[in-house]
């Protein structure tokens, strides 16, 4: 096949383009490459989507599928105006960001979603569910049943550049100081495999799949996940690795400061009340065509080993720092007494 990647110089489109190489097809990627590569293997066609149609003007040829990942209503248009007439397959990876309610687990792709962002108008991280819900809309519109839309949910694993999979286990390898945990143990985690989504996302494009999916991992307890991340952190770095687990009330995390989700000192995969869905919806659809999903333990070691390589003390785009976690692991010592 002839494959054109917009992007394929991080993470989950690298990912893609990498796993296409490695099957033997021809692959373009179109990337700035600001701050990488493209894999080996690939055709590399420097540009910049700021250039609008122009982006586009060095590609030639019918592409027998397009993978786009932008999360920017403007571009992906000038993309599909470009391109879609020479296309026989178009992959768009959205986001369960689009649905408008996060609240009920188990839901699935007949979720409402969000209203799309106004026709023109860029997107901006506030408002990237209606941006992906506008791209959707437009994809569907421009390639109809060529599309495959590709609702992904978070996604973990080697080169994860977010820092929210890989916070936990982490911090248990980190050092041996107690470790805050939010008292959450019934709540839900769903993180697909990076390798996972982007085998899906060839396999389908080589099979022609159509239609809209979630692309999710299976649904694990947060406390399954903390126990499993205080072992791998304990069988990759032995009595270096911390072992006392703090579980400290939601309200007290709030009001001492902790964030939900993402950010600077926040706990990762903890999410406010109404939110019980966010992590817990059905993959059943896309595995029934085909989705495979490896165990998410070997996810989650595989996401270690990268943390250990990039550096567990390095600044974290989301997590607490240790000396806000050293901070509120002695304020809770003290209101227990």
């Amino acid at each position: 096949m002839r494959i054109l990647v917009l992007g394929g110089t991080a993470f989950l489109s690298a990912e893609i383009a990498r796993q296409a190489v490695a099957a033997g097809h021809d692959v373009t990627c179109l990337a700035r490459g600001t701050s990488a590569g493209p894999p080996d293997g690939v055709t590399w066609v420097r540009s910049d989507r700021a250039l609008g149609a122009a982006a586009f003007a060095d590609l030639e040829g019918h592409w027998d599928s397009v993978v786009e990942v932008s999360r920017d209503p403007v571009q992906a248009r000038e993309a599909l105006e470009a391109l879609s007439a020479g296309t026989g397959h178009w992959t768009f990876v959205s986001s369960c960001s689009v649905y408008a309610d996060h609240s009920i687990p188990g839901a699935d792709e007949s979720a409402t979603l969000l209203e799309p962002l106004p026709a023109g108008q860029a997107g901006t991280p506030e408002t990237y569910g209606e941006s992906k819900s506008a791209i959707e809309q437009m994809t569907i519109a421009a390639v109809g049943e060529k599309a495959h839309i590709v609702r992904a949910g978070l996604i973990g694993g080697p080169g994860d550049g977010t820092d929210r999979y890989g916070y936990w286990p982490a911090r248990f390898a980190a050092n041996t100081d107690p470790v805050l945990v939010p008292d959450i143990p019934d709540a839900a985690t769903q993180i697909i495999d990076v390798r996972d989504l982007a085998a899906w996302v060839l396999q389908s494009a080589e099979q022609g799949l159509a239609g809209t999916y979630n692309a999710l991992g299976n649904v694990v307890r947060f406390e399954d996940y903390i126990d499993e991340s205080r072992r791998a952190g304990e069988t990759a770095v032995g009595d270096r690795a911390a072992e006392e687990v703090i579980r400290a009330d939601e309200d007290w995390l709030v009001g001492h400061g902790v964030e939900y989700w993402a950010g600077p000192d926040s706990m990762p995969l903890w999410l406010p009340e109404g939110h019980d869905g966010f992590q817990s919806r059905t993959n059943r659809a896309a595995r029934e065509r085909g989705m495979a999903l490896r165990p998410w333990q070997e996810t989650l070691a595989a996401t270690l080993d990268d943390e250990r390589q990039r550096g567990l003390d390095r600044d974290r785009k989301a997590g607490l720092r240790r000396d806000s976690e050293q901070r509120l692991v002695a304020l809770w010592r003290r209101e227990q007494r």
